[in-house]
């Protein structure tokens, strides 16, 4: 197995090499640090994470025009399409997710047009799979889930109608709180069920049998921690939002608003995993959620289905008030 391992990863070496080679002798010159960036960001071995100098190389590429954007976009794509090595196709899925948190917007926007279908299985990943080693075989369940967590990204943020926790489209609290505040219950709904289904995405993420300790599976999940608190802050800007309007919900706003914060606390002892380090803020937030799915009930009243809105005492305050302002006006960063 030892001989096994040390032969793949000369074959490795070897194909990261020719691969360069390559590239200088056939890529123009416009797109040559492209191609080589791309090149020494996703390279064969499976236990080094990508390069962040590499990355931002190509980021770099939506500084420009559209067309180079398109390029930058084009290549990326194109290598993850076409390999079957699942360090490759991690390092790749990576550069994807910075290209959504950290590109510009004229990367973000040739993101979303390609392909021009979209939908589930954005990426085309579902069936990957290598199978060189016990190791490959643990990282192309990776890929699967990687590859899922971010079109999740790519949907959830077509129904936010921005990139979610993209740095190019941040927006002001107080005019996010605003436009919160203008959305009907309905689609207020479809924000918080779609961004509860991220939240559950990142909970499928696999266990870490043969990769423990990883740095490549450790990169990625820094940044998916990152995600985490942006996805709950961007739901605790909605329930609160709700909280608001708990008297005026139809009973069927009431039950799906209550069901989707039932799915949402299923995540809790997953999502522990993730923000141990913020274990006090986090239980707050728990208690928040827990609160406003109390605060709406269904009873049973000679055979019908009454909803009921418990609410606390006029200027009553609590823990769970004062996390949300803590929420929504403290920006969170992984530890």
């Amino acid at each position: 197995m030892g001989l096994a391992s040390k032969t793949r990863d000369v074959v490795g070496m070897i194909k990261d090499r020719v691969s360069q080679s390559k590239a200088a002798i056939l890529s123009k010159p416009s797109n040559l640090s492209l191609h080589l960036a791309l090149l020494r960001a996703t390279t064969h071995d499976p236990f080094s994470p990508a390069d962040n100098k590499h990355i931002d190389t190509i980021l770099s590429f939506g500084h420009s025009s559209r067309a180079t954007a398109a390029i930058a976009i084009e290549v990326v794509m194109d290598r993850l399409q076409r390999t079957r090595d699942s360090s490759v196709a991690l390092k790749c899925l990576l550069i994807v997710h910075h290209v959504v948190k950290h590109g510009d917007f004229i990367l973000l926007d040739q993101l979303s047009v390609r392909p021009f279908t979209g939908g589930r299985n954005y990426l085309n990943l579902s069936n990957f799979r290598d199978n060189s080693s016990p190791v490959t075989w643990e990282l192309s369940s990776w890929v699967r889930w990687y590859a899922q967590y971010i079109e999740t990204i790519l949907s959830t943020s077509r129904v936010l109608g921005y990139f979610f926790a993209s740095s190019s489209c941040s927006i002001d609290k107080d005019k996010q709180e605003e436009k919160i505040s203008a959305l009907t219950n309905s689609y207020l709904l479809i924000q918080i069920v779609s961004l509860v289904g991220l939240v559950e995405e990142i909970c499928k993420r696999p266990d870490s049998l043969h990769v423990e300790g990883n740095k490549l599976v450790n990169q990625i999940m820094g940044i998916v921690v990152e995600d985490h608190f942006s996805a709950i802050s961007e739901v605790s800007v909605r329930v609160s939002e709700f909280r608001e309007r708990l008297s005026g919900l139809s009973f069927g706003e009431s039950v799906e608003l209550v069901c989707t914060l039932r799915r949402l606390e299923n995540c809790k002892e997953r999502l522990f995993e993730l923000s141990s380090s913020k274990g006090a803020m986090m239980e707050s937030f728990w208690g928040f959620i827990s609160e406003i799915k109390n605060g709406v009930g269904t009873e049973k009243d000679e055979g019908k289905l009454v909803i009921t809105v418990r609410r606390g005492k006029a200027g009553e305050s609590s823990d769970s008030g004062r996390f949300m302002h803590d929420v929504k006006y403290s920006s969170f960063r992984a530890v």
